[in-house]
C-alpha cells in the first residue's frame, strides 16, 4: 500500500467507518452499469463522488466477479499498458485478488507489459481497492496502468476481456487541475458533456486519465453504451480552498 494513511485511513476500523459514511444511502435507482468512471484523490476530497458509482455497483455484488481497473501512471513513465506480476494487492481490509487467468489473455497484446514497478507507488488504482473490497468482495481485479499508450490500445484490452454480467470496467480519472473554482466548474461541465456525448477526444487538461477515458468511450460506442452522470464536483465543494481546485466526476455506462 503506497498511500494508506495519506489518501484513506490505514487503520481497518477507521477505514470501515469512512466507507460506511461515504456509501450510506439506498442504491441508485438504475440498472447496474457495465462501466464507471471514478475519481482518485484522497477520500476527504473525492470519496463522496466516487461512492456514487460504487453505490450503483452494489446491487450486483452477487454477480460481479471480475473488475477491469484502468488508471494513469503518475509516478513512473513507461511505454504501453502495465499489468502486475503479483497475485494480490493489499488493503487495510484484506487482500484483493488479481485475476491471473484474465491477465494471461492479454499476454499476446503488443501494448501490454508485465511489470510490478509502475504499480508500486501508484495511487490511481490503489484508492479504488477499499471501495471494491467493501462493495464487491468476491470480485478479482485486472489492474492496468497506462503509460505512453493510445486510446485504441486501451479499447483493445477492454474488448478482449469485455465478458458478460460478471465483468465491470472501472476507469480511474480526475478532471481539471488547479484552476479557480468557477473556471474549474465550467471546464468540468464541458468535459462531462463530452463524456455524455460519447466524444473520445479528451486531453490531459480535461482529465488526467484521458487515455483510459477515451478508450472506454471508444469501447462504449462499439458496444452500444451511453453515459449517465452520477456526480460532478471539485475540491472546493468538498474539503479544499477555492483558489486551486481539482475536478471530480462519477459516470455510469449503460446499454443504449
Amino acid at each position: 500500500m503506497a498511500v494508506s494513511g495519506l489518501f484513506y485511513p490505514q487503520n481497518a476500523p477507521d477505514l470501515d467507518r469512512t466507507l460506511d459514511g461515504l456509501l450510506k444511502g439506498a442504491p441508485l435507482d438504475a440498472p447496474v452499469p457495465k462501466a464507471v468512471i471514478v475519481p482518485h484523490a484522497g477520500y476527504i476530497y473525492s470519496g463522496a463522488v466516487a461512492a456514487q458509482a460504487y453505490r450503483a455497483l452494489a446491487p450486483a455484488a452477487g454477480t460481479l466477479r471480475r473488475v477491469l481497473l484502468f488508471g494513469p501512471s503518475h509516478r513512473e513513465w513507461f511505454r504501453g499498458l502495465a499489468v502486475p506480476c503479483v497475485s494480490a494487492f493489499a488493503t487495510p481490509l484484506g487482500p484483493v485478488t488479481v485475476d491471473r487467468a484474465a491477465l494471461a489473455q492479454l499476454s499476446g497484446l503488443a501494448s501490454v507489459v508485465a511489470s510490478d514497478s509502475p504499480h508500486t507507488r501508484e495511487h490511481s488504482l490503489e484508492v479504488q481497492l477499499p471501495f471494491l473490497r467493501r462493495v464487491l468482495p468476491a470480485a478479482s481485479i485486472v489492474p492496468v496502468l497506462i503509460g505512453e499508450a493510445s486510446a485504441a490500445a486501451v479499447e483493445t484490452v477492454m474488448n478482449t476481456l469485455w465478458g458478460g454480467p460478471e465483468t465491470v470496467i472501472i476507469v480511474s480519472s480526475d478532471l481539471s487541475h488547479y484552476h479557480r473554482y468557477e473556471e474549474a466548474r465550467q471546464l468540468d461541465q464541458a468535459t462531462a458533456t463530452a463524456i455524455l456525448d460519447g466524444r473520445a477526444d479528451l486531453d490531459g487538461d480535461e482529465a488526467c486519465g484521458c487515455v483510459a477515458v477515451n478508450g472506454l468511450l471508444r469501447a462504449a460506442r462499439r458496444h452500444g453504451l451511453r453515459a449517465r452522470l452520477f456526480d460532478l464536483r471539485n475540491s472546493g465543494d468538498t474539503a479544499g480552498t477555492r483558489d486551486r481546485v481539482v475536478g471530480y466526476g462519477a459516470f455510469g455506462f449503460y446499454a443504449d
